[in-house]
């Protein structure tokens, strides 16, 4: 597919299908007239599972974007959350954006609007639509323009659609394809238009950072005609003004339309000179304008990234701690302990996404999901190709992720001993990072390591949280690399955030592992048989946070010969929802043992929990059923309503009357309803969880309940049981816990 041979280039397109090219550029064109916006872009999949890749771009500089040309689609970002829910994300301003995505706005801080529209044809999803326009605060996106951005989608998925039918490829690989702005303002109209914005030394950019006015002042300033400049990319023709912290201003400006003002220093043609920096913004460009300025107090201290053949200390351990005096002179800084800023676009992203890692950290629960962090967002920051994370426990180092090494290869250090001279084992004992740039190197500290591969560069963290180890991480490299002091720092300081979301995350494994310990033992291991009654119990925990709660079912034998069906949930999760379930099921148990009528039973549990004062309620469904006359009392505390699947298979939401859930009031009733199950009928209790959707009404879930279960074979009952829960445990996004309980009357009287 196209690719852009540098970035912010015109992109060529000669290796691109005509059709897909004219295809893309056809669509983000239409959608950014049609509502107003003044970039847009274009996020297609790839041949990567779970990566979406921004395959056309216009309207902003593709180089101040490079860290968001990849997304993976289970981040928390608005492109990701509009391609996994097919369903629009709408941003009119940077307060909604913030409240639901601070992982975009840590990035780009600033204010502007955002519309994200997938692009999907039936169950087909090639991707998403995005278009950038200027802040509306406190005004929703209108209907208007809402049915605009679908309609593009819409036309933009019927030709992707015909495309692959017709055998085009749909999926992007590589860079993203820049759509050529309009030609660079020029001659005297450039010349009224830059003088209109501001008459001092003057560049004028168009919308992608290519230079077209440039006033005699601005000749005279930097040493250049304008010849030299005009047509040319700012960072290409200024390369000072390439660096990470001025990269940040000039998206400050693009985005936000509004003026920019910092100080920058010269490069090469004038060592040690400050100029004043100004960005004036409009729809049709920008003005650039320069002075002569002061060396600012709050200067950024930046320093060139070292030669990856460079000799380092023959100890790289020792590297690590050199002083940033040795790597400054070795750089070539000038006087003023200032180094040219020649820094490359790939390390401005290095720089950027750490921001977003620290975040999404905050939002990794378990061990796993910390580390599927660290592979999706430090990994690409840097350009690592591997990544290992090894945790401490009873003073040995055992692998507890992997990935990009070959298979096996670690196997060997698993378990190892503290006392073992190892990289890994030494970086987390002496708590100090070591980075080897080429795998020579490595040897040469470690005589007789094995290595992996002959080439590449490796980073070994130390993982402490408060002082404590917890393990160790090393980040992998397919060539020799410098690791600059700045990348140094923000490793270091990284390695501290992923040591304690890992410590975090122990913590959170632990108590879960004790919770389903618990829950396990409390809930029944096998329902009673009887004759006549067919029963069948289904449990699921949820996929989020704690993940066990406090739902539990139960089918008691009473000494009348009765069968008593119960189902219940407790409030919350974890270890206190599963001890309070077990109070709970016990205390139900006992009372129907002790032949008490479901009106005692219930508010008998409702006292106890009132009791124990636990801080929790729960809800509870308690039914007496004799299995010959199929007559069945029930009582109601809060719980939804159950189901009865007649034997013709009409099925029928019940219409229990109730009381107020457990644990609120000590003086509430539990009225008693009474029905009858005909030989053929089926009961079907369930919790919340089996119905609830965020965003949609409880209602609308129990009627997709009632049409399964209508729907459904009357037997076997586990058949029934599974098709019922299925859909549900399907999902990967679960946050609640699932319990499920089916009677069938099989016989006894008509």
């Amino acid at each position: 597919m196209a690719r852009a041979d540098s970035v912010g280039a015109a992109p060529d397109t000669t290796d691109a299908p005509d059709a897909t090219a004219q295809v893309l550029v056809r669509a983000v064109t239409s959608a950014l007239e049609a509502v107003g916006g003044y970039a847009g872009g274009i996020y297609l999949r790839s041949p990567t599972t779970g990566l979406l890749l921004l395959a056309v771009f216009t309207g902003l500089p593709l180089q101040l974007f490079r860290p968001w040309w990849r997304m993976q689609v289970n981040r928390p970002y608005p492109v990701a959350e509009a391609y996994r829910s097919g369903q629009a994300v709408l941003l009119p301003d940077a307060e909604s954006a913030m409240s639901r995505f601070p992982q975009l706005m840590a990035g780009l801080p600033y204010p502007f609007a955002s519309l994200y529209e997938p692009v999907t044809a039936g169950t087909d999803r090639f991707g998403v639509l995005v278009v950038l326009r200027e802040a509306t605060p406190g005004l929703p996106v209108g209907t208007a323009d809402r049915d605009r951005l679908r309609r593009a989608a819409e036309q933009l998925a019927a030709d992707l659609t015909a495309l692959a039918e017709a055998g085009g490829r749909v999926l992007w690989e590589g860079d993203p394809m820049g759509v050529p702005a309009p030609p660079p303002e020029a001659g005297p109209e450039g010349a009224r238009r830059a003088a209109d914005r501001l008459p001092q030394a003057v560049l004028s950019l168009d919308r992608e950072g290519r230079i077209g006015y440039v006033n005699t002042a601005a000749e005279h300033l930097l040493g250049l005609d304008g010849p030299h400049l005009r047509g040319r990319l700012v960072w290409e023709s200024l390369p000072w003004l390439g660096h990470p912290t001025y990269e940040d201003h000039f998206r400050a400006g693009f985005m936000s339309g509004e003026p920019v003002h910092f100080p920058a220093r010269r490069g090469r043609h004038a060592p040690g000179q400050w100029l004043s920096v100004d960005l004036y913004p409009s729809a049709d460009g920008v003005t650039l304008t320069l002075g002569t300025s002061a060396k600012p107090a709050y200067a950024p201290e930046s320093r060139t990234r070292q030669d990856p053949g460079a000799d380092t200390d023959s100890d790289t351990r020792t590297a690590a701690a050199t002083t940033d005096t040795d790597t400054r002179t070795a750089a070539g800084t000038g006087a003023d302990g200032y180094a040219d800023l020649d820094v490359s676009a790939e390390e401005a992203s290095a720089l950027y996404r750490p921001v977003a890692l620290a975040i999404a950290l905050t939002e990794a629960v378990t061990a796993r999901q910390v580390s599927a962090v660290v592979t999706e967002e430090l990994l690409p920051a840097f350009g690592g190709r591997q990544l290992a994370i090894y945790l401490l426990d009873e003073r040995h180092l055992y692998l507890a992720w992997e990935t990009g090494f070959p298979q096996g290869f670690l196997n060997r250090f698993d378990g190892v001993s503290l006392d073992v001279r190892l990289p890994g084992v030494e970086t987390l004992t002496t708590g100090r990072p070591m980075f080897f740039e080429s795998m020579q190197h490595l040897a040469a500290a470690y005589p007789g390591i094995p290595l992996d591969a002959d080439v590449g560069a490796r980073a070994f963290l130390p993982l402490i949280a408060s002082g404590r180890p917890v393990g160790s991480c090393i980040l992998g490299f397919d060539s020799p690399r410098g690791f600059s002091p700045e990348e140094r720092t923000v490793l270091t300081a990284l390695a501290g955030l992923i040591a304690q979301a890992l410590a975090r995350a122990r913590r959170y494994d632990n108590e879960v592992a004790l919770a389903r310990g618990l829950q396990s033992a409390l809930l029944p291991h096998r329902l009673p048989v009887r004759e006549h009654v067919d029963t069948v119990g289904r449990y699921l925990p949820g996929t989020q946070g704690m993940e066990v709660g406090g739902d539990w079912y139960d089918v008691v034998e009473t000494g009348s010969g009765l069968l008593a069906l119960v189902i219940g949930d407790v409030q919350g999760h974890g270890v206190a929802a599963a001890a309070t379930m077990g109070q709970l099921r016990s205390a139900v148990r006992a009372f129907a043992l002790s032949g008490s009528t479901p009106e005692q039973v219930v508010s008998g549990t409702n006292q106890l929990l009132i009791d124990l004062d636990p801080g929790q309620f729960a809800s509870c469904c308690y039914m007496l059923l004799d299995p010959a006359s199929g007559s069945v009392m029930a009582a109601r505390a809060g719980h939804p309503q159950p189901l009865l699947r007649h034997p013709d298979g009409r099925t029928e939401v019940l219409d229990l009357a109730g009381g107020v859930v457990l644990g609120i009031d000590p003086e509430a009733s539990y009225p008693v309803t009474g029905l009858r199950l005909t030989p053929g009928s089926i009961l079907a209790l369930y919790t919340d969880g089996l119905v609830e959707q965020p965003g949609l009404d409880i209602d609308v879930g129990v009627e997709r309940l009632r049409t399964a279960l209508e729907a459904a074979r009357p037997s076997p009952l586990t058949e029934t049981a599974d098709r019922l829960i299925s859909e549900a445990g399907s999902s990967a996004d679960r946050p609640d816990d699932i319990a499920l309980l089916l009677a069938s009357r099989t016989g006894g009287d008509a």
